[in-house]
């Protein structure tokens, strides 16, 4: 089941991109026929595969909004939206590339200065740079304005000490954007006081703790660093800007179609049973294909926003807040119509897969709770 017969608003796009989505689509299922990859679930956090994302960069798929001089191609957010639902809708192994591609390339453009730009865009856009995030902390979950980590000034730099947590793929990647805190902070200005560092994660004086998920698998970190040494060359926008440049980055991160789409390829499967009348029929079936449209939309629309360089965190986390409950959803709707008999062991691996991660739906990217109070004061609400 493709993604626009399943969606069909996934086919409202501007005029030119079919070809770009029928172009992915047959890439993809060359690549699933070669045995390269086998459909799953959550893959953009959980599937490591750096030859796969290679493959893409060679054919012009990652960077694809950096801008030519940097080493990407020049091509608008809209192009990058319909890749990036393909992706996600056969469940490729994408998370090698995910983060660095999704929010610290438009961070560097944004915040970055000409030599940062120049050092990590084209790794990126060759799929040779993974990144990973340095923002949740124990002690603070969502609430980024609780951070404790602290940059100290010193010579030529400055020495960080703090520990990050859920840091997915850090053990794997090159680096990360920390936030942490450059001054006391000021209780009566939660916000001020947040800096940004480019970390790179061999650096001395860090370390890297797994963090195992109950199935045994490892793609969460625990990243302690003590007394690393950052050069100033290597701040990230300005000293004490951090909030403003975190709350941006978050745009990108909250926004995407992996938001809704993780569990994507359990929905199409179940909706393929259903059609050969091996599954039930059911109108629960029929309400989660029209929220996934309805946040095709919204996605798309941010996507458009971004793409015009204004701020979009608020219908970001609108987006992020509806998505992750639907992924959720679309796991206990599936899970009920096979009543404990999957009717293909296909099947039952993608219900188990999700089973497995649909705890961390609603974590990542910033807590519901968190996020439903974002909006609402965001809204006036509150």
């Amino acid at each position: 089941m493709t993604l626009e017969r399943l969606v069909p608003a996934a086919a409202l796009l501007p005029e030119g991109l079919a070809e770009l989505r029928a172009e992915v689509r047959a890439f993809l299922e060359e690549q699933i026929a070669a045995g390269v990859f086998t459909p799953g679930v959550d893959t953009w956090l959980t599937r490591w595969n750096p030859e796969f994302t290679k493959a893409l960069a060679k054919r012009g798929w990652l960077g694809m909004t950096i801008p030519v001089e940097y080493g990407g191609h020049g091509r608008t957010f809209l192009e990058r939206f319909v890749v990036t639902e393909e992706l996600l809708a056969v469940g490729a192994p994408v998370a090698a590339q995910w983060v660095a591609d999704r929010q610290a390339a438009p961070s560097l453009l944004k915040y970055g200065t000409e030599e940062q730009k120049q050092r990590f865009l084209p790794g990126i856009a060759a799929g040779e740079i993974c990144w990973a995030i340095g923002m949740s902390e124990s002690e603070s979950g969502s609430d980024l304005a609780n951070v404790r980590t602290k940059a100290v000034a010193v010579e030529g730099g400055w020495k960080i000490t703090g520990t990050k947590l859920w840091t997915s793929g850090a053990h794997l990647a090159d680096g990360f954007f920390l936030l942490a805190r450059s001054s006391p902070r000021d209780p009566e200005h939660r916000h001020d006081g947040l800096s940004q560092f480019i970390v790179l994660l061999d650096s001395p004086g860090i370390t890297i703790r797994p963090i195992h998920t109950m199935a045994g698998e490892h793609h969460f970190n625990e990243v302690i660093l003590d007394d690393v040494f950052v050069p100033d060359e290597l701040v990230m926008g300005e000293i004490g800007q951090g909030w403003a440049q975190v709350t941006s980055e978050l745009g990108f991160e909250r926004s995407g179609p992996e938001r809704f789409m993780s569990t994507f390829a359990l929905l199409a499967e179940a909706i393929d049973l259903i059609g050969r009348g091996e599954l039930p029929r059911t109108a629960e079936t029929g309400r989660i294909v029209a929220r996934l449209s309805a946040l095709h939309q919204m996605s798309l629309s941010v996507s458009q926003v971004l793409s015009r360089g204004e701020k979009a965190d608020l219908a970001a986390s609108v987006v992020k807040t509806l998505g992750t409950r639907l992924e959720g959803d679309i796991v206990e709707v599936v899970e009920e119509l096979s009543d404990d008999r999957p009717p293909t062991e296909r099947f039952g691996e993608l219900v188990r897969a999700g089973l497995q991660q649909r705890p961390g739906f609603t974590l990542r990217g910033g807590t519901t709770e968190i996020l439903d109070g974002v909006i609402a004061r965001g809204l006036g609400m509150r």
